[in-house]
């Protein structure tokens, strides 16, 4: 994989990194830059006698280094890749050297039993009566848990939401009893609806629709026996009982495609970093959601950039027309390409399709390419004709935006969450702009 310098800075933790980064690309500091078909490697000099050792897999990219840094790549890494983009007469083809040998090799072996492990586990018989007990004790909780949420939910409307605004802590107080009763899902939902009491002078509208689909969530779970399996599926998951990882590489309905890297999202939650990576099928215009989760860092096996494209094989998970999906293949590196051109008309009727196959799914993904940037009144805004909506984007973003439009129609892909849009990638000729990956 042969990145820009636009692309490796995309790869950065945050914005420190990269500032450090860029201060490194001087090849006076490297006395050794050497590559292969599968890696780049080099020695940084730091402030110690001994150089640090740097290398980087071209295959994710995938990163090590031998400072004692805890940043997921940390500055050596991106400056090697930097100064590969920069500078690549300064390397010289050659044969990894045992430190970066072994690197891959580990690598390789790691991939292997990891595939050995879902294989074996596709084919392992669990015990019958062992996990009917467990599905019982859990199904028992869950019951007791949406029971006491119902209560809860009929007392809102009755008491009217007005009063919601005097007691913020009651929805992290009922969230902790949803994680006890194993339903994190609706946990989650709990504390993003209480996030927007009081936002804005359409809250109580917002509020409503939210409780509104904790109720058909509810409601759907009692039930769950007389739905369609893909259905089920999605109740499962909206209450945050996914299916199996393994499962679903095992059986999972398969699609292989050439993806279109279109945007990526990464956030933070007490330690725990979450990843979503958005593609979208080039034959077959399917759209994709990759979840990733990594604790303490932002450290993920395979690593994606906006814009790109990769060829590989997809195990969706089950669901009514559902996103998410898992990586079934390696990846392989393609020429970038341009998204194609959706009107804001088509792009509405897609997230209209796709909210009655699954009112719980959220974000969406958005891609329009007849829409021009605005402010008006303090307000960010997409704007297509007459119609217009409402950009979740911090105001150096905002400014950026206006200025790559020139007040002309750009293609903009982000994910719309049923209030407002926010933007990840936007497209003129070429990719122009991707939101920096930091935490919200």
């Amino acid at each position: 994989m042969q990145l820009s310098a636009e692309e490796v800075l995309q790869l950065s933790p945050d914005d420190s990194s990269a500032k450090a980064a860029k201060g490194l690309v001087v090849p006076a500091k490297w006395p050794r830059l050497e590559y292969s078909a599968e890696a780049v490697w080099g020695e940084c000099q730091g402030s110690g006698s001994k150089p640090y050792q740097v290398q980087v897999d071209r295959s994710g990219p995938a990163f090590r280094c031998s400072c004692p840094s805890r940043k997921f790549p940390c500055k050596h890494g991106l400056a090697l890749l930097l100064l590969l983009a920069q500078h690549p007469t300064n390397f010289s083809e050659a044969e990894p050297p045992a430190w970066v040998a072994e690197w891959l090799v580990a690598r390789t072996q790691r991939s292997e039993k990891q595939e050995q492990k879902k294989a074996a586990a596709a084919t392992s018989t669990p015990d019958p009566v062992a996990s009917a007990k467990r599905e019982a004790t859990r199904l028992e909780r869950m019951q007791a848990g949406l029971a006491e949420l119902n209560r809860w939910l009929s007392d809102q409307v009755r008491q009217g939401l007005a009063q919601l605004q005097t007691t913020p802590e009651v929805w992290d107080a009922l969230a902790i009893r949803m994680v006890d009763a194993q339903l994190p899902g609706v946990a989650y939902r709990l504390r993003y609806t209480g996030s927007l009491v009081g936002r804005g002078e359409d809250w109580t509208a917002q509020v409503l629709g939210e409780l509104g689909r904790l109720q058909l969530l509810g409601e759907a779970f009692k039930r769950i026996e007389t739905l369609p399996e893909t259905i089920q599926a999605d109740i499962k998951a909206a209450l945050g009982l996914p299916a199996d990882r393994d499962a679903v590489l095992a059986t999972g309905t398969r699609l292989e495609d050439e993806w279109l890297v279109l945007g990526q999202s990464c956030a933070e939650d007490e330690r725990l970093w979450v990843r979503r990576v958005w593609l979208r099928g080039q034959h077959s215009g399917r759209d994709a959601l990759l979840l990733d989760y990594a604790h303490g860092s932002r450290r993920f096996e395979q690593g994606f950039v906006s814009g790109s494209c990769v060829a590989a094989t997809l195990a969706f998970f089950p669901g009514n027309a559902p996103l998410r999906a898992l990586l079934a293949s390696n990846v392989r590196s393609l020429t970038a390409v341009l998204p194609a051109t959706v009107s804001l008309a088509s792009s509405l009727e897609d997230i209209a399709a796709g909210v009655a196959a699954n009112p719980w799914q959220s974000p969406r993904p958005f891609l329009c390419s007849d829409g021009i940037p605005d402010h008006r009144d303090g307000i960010w805004l997409l704007r297509v004709g007459e119609h217009s909506l409402t950009l979740r984007v911090r105001d150096e973003d905002g400014w950026q935006l206006l200025a790559n439009a020139g007040g002309q129609p750009l293609t903009l892909f982000g994910e719309w969450d049923g209030r407002c849009l926010r933007p990840l990638s936007t497209w003129n000729d070429s990719l122009v702009w991707t939101e920096e990956m930091v935490a919200e």
